[in-house]
């Protein structure tokens, strides 16, 4: 994921044309194709972020916060707030980000700490690599920050080393954030339990691991750190999303559509009527954006984009083959099938896949 955000960033057309979003880019160096390949994929990238931040957060505060409220309003009440933050543009995104993204490096650390004395000891026996496959797909979503790398370029004036030195650092702390949380949660969670407080349960609900961490800890102070980071993560990503959104439909749209409000009313209102209609798609949504949509648009294209100028038997060419290779996997992937090596009569639904279990290990 960082090599492909490196090699949109790197793209000469990106700094002669100071308005160009990616529909445009890909057009100009894919031709016809690539422009309406790229469309498609960030139509379901983009939108299926936004609703599934709106349908996490919701599902935190429901799940974390007994006041009646149903997840269809934390919802709301969440997307009024973001999306107010998201409308002001790029502007408040630089001022405001700096702020946020401590907050959040701060509300992790203390989720942290309350966790620390709940770890215990890992059951490694209960693993399965099988389900490695189930998680390639929002493990790439995870890394996903390409349809702001416009945006970045134009932001750093277009200096080469400031913008590689961000997508590095912004791919490390990241790996490194992502890492600690997912030890963390394996070292406190069972992987199954009778009172449905597990990893599993929290995989069937399709909710983040700080729900059944809430039930486990159960602590007032955990509780209000988990809600806090995970409403100042998501309102990040979705402050970045939206204006990504906002400007790629502006490119789509060119000179058809030039009328502010209904580019607004076209970004943010099928994220919040999706996410009300269907409250527990945060995981369904992920899944489909990684596996289809980030698969496709940060992965197969810029291989497509290497190969098509790297020399036979260069190295550029070689990488691009790769990342057209690995990509095209985690798109396979994301589509339903059963693995001839798990076959149980209990399964489950994770979206467009299911899971089956074998010898009542995952």
């Amino acid at each position: 994921m960082t090599s492909t955000g490196l090699v949109i960033a790197r793209q000469p057309f990106l700094r002669e044309n100071e308005s160009a979003d990616l529909p445009t880019f890909f057009e100009a160096v894919l031709g016809p194709c690539g422009k309406w390949l790229s469309v498609a994929a960030n139509l379901v990238i983009l939108y299926g972020l936004l609703t599934a931040y709106l349908a996490g957060v919701a599902s935190v505060a429901a799940g974390s916060c007994d006041l009646g409220i149903p997840e269809w309003g934390w919802l709301l009440i969440y997307f009024c707030a973001a999306t107010l933050l998201a409308s002001f543009g790029s502007a408040v995104l630089r001022r405001s980000n700096a702020v946020l993204t401590t907050v959040m490096w701060l509300l992790f650390g203390a989720l942290l700490v309350l966790v620390v004395p709940h770890f215990r000891r890992a059951d490694l026996s209960a693993g399965d690599l099988t389900f490695f496959t189930s998680g390639l797909p929002i493990l790439v979503t995870a890394f996903n920050f390409h349809n702001v790398v416009p945006t970045l370029c134009r932001t750093l004036n277009h200096d080469r080393r400031a913008i590689t030195r961000a997508i590095w650092l912004g791919s490390g702390i990241g790996a490194f954030m992502t890492l600690l949380w997912t030890v963390a949660v394996m070292i406190t969670l069972p992987m199954e339990s009778a009172d449905g407080v597990s990893i599993i349960a929290a995989f069937k609900a399709g909710v983040p691991a700080t729900v059944p961490l809430n039930q486990l800890i159960k602590s007032p102070l955990f509780v209000d750190a988990s809600i806090g980071f995970a409403v100042v993560a998501m309102t990040t990503s979705y402050m970045a999303t939206g204006v990504a959104l906002t400007a790629f439909l502006k490119d789509v749209a060119g000179e058809r559509v030039r009328n502010g409000t209904a580019i607004w009313l076209l970004t943010f209102l099928p994220p919040v009527g999706i996410g009300a209609l269907y409250p527990d798609i945060f995981l369904k949504a992920l899944n489909v954006v990684g596996g289809f949509g980030v698969g496709t648009l940060f992965g197969i294209l810029p291989g497509v984009l290497l190969v098509r100028r790297g020399a036979p038997g260069s190295r550029t060419r070689r990488l691009g083959w790769l990342l057209v290779g690995g990509s095209s996997a985690c798109c396979w992937w994301s589509w339903p099938r059963r693995p001839a090596c798990c076959k149980s009569a209990r399964t489950w639904s994770t979206g467009p896949r299911t899971v089956f279990i074998k010898g009542g290990n995952p």
